[in-house]
């Protein structure tokens, strides 16, 4: 598969780039344009932003497995980033993480069979003051219990 931004992403990245005294300032916002349109960052992708931006691929790597808001491989349609830090611990991170598994019949790291749901465990989100709670895609859900999350998990699957 061919990694090419679409043409309103190159606009996009263009944009960002004029706003900067150079190209490799760019970086965050393309990596993160690249995994809007294709979902993840495939060394692929890196390649193309490294070639775009003139910045070595080692560095685009280097970035990419530093930041965690970079998926390193396919996720599902509905990205369930479950915040396991000691705010979210002390106040049940880890038996949301088991909860939802079972009720998706899924290990943190995988994807449902459907490709619809990804669970992962989360570094601290901040949002300590209403823990435990996770991310879904780009918008957070607070005060997890199992009932929110059967709900959320209904409604995402509808």
């Amino acid at each position: 598969m061919e990694i090419k931004f679409t043409g309103e992403n190159i606009t996009k990245l263009n944009e960002v780039i004029n706003r900067y005294p150079n190209k490799q300032a760019a970086l965050l916002s393309a990596l993160w344009l690249a995994q809007e349109q294709y979902g993840w960052i495939s060394q692929g992708a890196m390649k193309y932003i490294g070639d775009f931006l003139e910045i070595p691929y080692e560095h685009v790597y280097g970035v990419v497995q530093f930041y965690t808001m970079y998926n390193k491989k396919p996720v599902g349609k509905f990205h369930m980033q479950v915040c396991t830090n000691v705010s979210c611990m002390l106040r049940g991170a880890y038996e949301i993480v088991k909860f939802i598994s079972s009720e998706l019949n899924i290990k943190p790291g995988e994807t449902t069979p459907d490709g619809k749901f990804t669970l992962s465990e989360a570094e601290c989100l901040g949002s300590c003051g209403t823990a435990p709670m996770m991310q879904v895609n780009n918008y957070y859900e607070e005060n997890l219990d199992k009932n929110k999350i059967t709900k959320l998990i209904s409604e995402l699957s509808k």
